[in-house]
């Protein structure tokens, strides 16, 4: 097994379809790899999320060195739970309602095919606020997709936030398919850089989210990664295979 050599994982669309388990595949796949080399995954849903599409957390500290969910403000290291850190605790109370205040407003001036529920989630390390909601299903989350296609809503929505909020210290990313995820300035994925610092010389990150205004891109373009996008998880399947031939 390669000591110095990570490879650190997205979830939603390099591990898994968005929002959906891992196959069986994948998870062999995953497993024979770590055999090899040392593993990670960062996300930015919160811990049930990724253990939802992932496995059980007791699983994933054996299958992964470490698990970091919210971009790392949620974290394991094997079994050891590592310090976690919260948004509302960084800016304040005001702040964070001034952005929640403004962003129910902005959500109900925008007229959408369909609306769900769930249009702001406060995790720990951000807020994750979606123009349908998170709770509508696949079909809808789907249609939501295709819309955006004519339609950039979210690409909207973070203009406007990045206006209104320039002072606040906070940034504002493309999340997934169908949210915006809202985050102190250096909360992004590369929080979770600062756990494999003294460990590893050689990190290669693999996520679909890496052009800029994605969730992916500040890990992707980090001078202590090697980035590599991927487009579904068979193209990671790929990607990695080419990693584990040059190592």
């Amino acid at each position: 097994m390669s000591r110095k050599t990570i490879l650190l994982f997205d979830v939603d669309g390099t591990l898994t379809a968005a929002r959906q388990s891992i196959t069986q595949k994948m998870r062999e796949f995953m497993q024979e790899t770590h055999k090899k080399v040392h593993l990670a995954v960062v996300g930015g849903s919160d811990l049930n999320k990724i253990t939802e599409q992932l496995g059980d957390i007791k699983d994933l500290c054996h299958e992964y060195d470490y698990v970091f969910s919210e971009n790392g403000l949620v974290g394991y290291h094997g079994t050891e739970k590592l310090p976690d850190a919260s948004i509302g605790e960084k800016i304040g109370e005001d702040k964070l309602q001034d952005v929640i205040n403004f962003s129910l407003e902005y959500l109900s001036k925008i007229r959408l095919p369909l609306k769900r529920g769930t249009f702001i989630e406060y995790r720990k390390g951000m807020l994750n606020i979606s123009p349908i909601g998170r709770s509508c299903s696949l079909e809808e989350r789907n249609g939501f997709i295709e819309y955006e296609k004519k339609h950039p809503v979210r690409m909207a929505l973070v203009a406007e936030l990045e206006r209104r909020f320039s002072n606040y210290g906070l940034k504002f990313s493309i999340g997934g398919q169908i949210s915006v995820d809202v985050f102190p300035v250096g909360w992004d994925k590369t929080y979770c850089l600062k756990y494999l610092n003294s460990e590893y010389d050689t990190i290669h990150f693999f996520g679909d989210k890496t052009m800029s205004g994605g969730n992916d891109y500040e890990i992707y373009e980090h001078p202590r990664t090697i980035g590599h996008t991927v487009t579904n998880p068979e193209d990671t399947i790929a990607k990695v295979k080419n990693v584990l031939e040059n190592l």
